[in-house]
């Protein structure tokens, strides 16, 4: 089932199409070497063998395949396992839709980036070391009165839902409907989320709030 779900972000992203699913380390082996995917979706916990070792063993053959970990393992020995295999991400389960379409696309860059025949800009190579490259982000500050767990609820609500008035958000979240609001146009405000105002009856519109980005 979980494969499945990651088939379909996957195969939603533009510039990917998923070659091949295998349900086990060694299946995993044996499809890369045959079909030669660009970046590969590896789980920790696999029936047979660890998904550090599936990396290892690529790595030791030569393989430069493209990794992306995609596990419900925190462990800190694991994550450093896969950070010296050269994995190229390590996004921890669950996860939506979005937080993988970062990575993938993310991915996509780097790739794109050196696929000229020249050598390769510093803007090129950038794109290839990500993060590593870029100055860190300043936080992101919120409204006097705002608390990041409960905005992080709010926000996950709002994705889950897909669309939610101020009061639909308040049921979900466990506040109140004066507070949801004020935590869903801070998202408006920050271009996280956007708002559409539904008529019918008698009244003023109600304000429905979406995912920036969501159709």
């Amino acid at each position: 089932m979980v494969a499945r779900i990651h088939t379909q972000f996957v195969e939603r992203t533009e510039g990917f199409v998923v070659v091949g699913v295998a349900s086990s380390g060694q299946a995993a082996l044996d499809d890369i070497a045959r079909l030669r995917p660009d970046l590969v979706l590896l789980d920790v916990h696999l029936p047979d063998m660890t998904g550090i070792d599936v990396l290892r063993r690529l790595r030791g053959g030569g393989d430069d395949v493209g990794v992306l970990m995609v596990t419900a393992a925190r462990e800190a020995d694991t994550v450093r396992a896969a950070a010296s295999g050269g994995a190229v991400h390590y996004l921890v389960k669950p996860f939506d839709y979005e937080d993988l379409r970062v990575r993938l696309e993310t991915f996509r860059a780097a790739q794109l980036a050196l696929s000229g025949s020249g050598a390769p800009g510093q803007d090129d190579i950038d794109a290839v070391f990500g993060a590593a490259a870029a100055a860190p982000s300043p936080p992101v500050s919120l409204p006097k009165g705002l608390s990041p767990e409960t905005a992080e609820a709010v926000q996950d609500a709002l994705r889950s839902a897909g669309e939610l008035s101020a009061a639909e958000c308040a049921d979900l979240v466990g506040i109140s409907r004066v507070s949801a609001r004020r935590y869903l146009e801070h998202f408006v405000a920050r271009g996280a989320a956007v708002v559409r105002l539904q008529y019918g009856g008698a009244g003023r519109p109600e304000r429905r709030y979406r995912p920036a980005g969501q159709a």
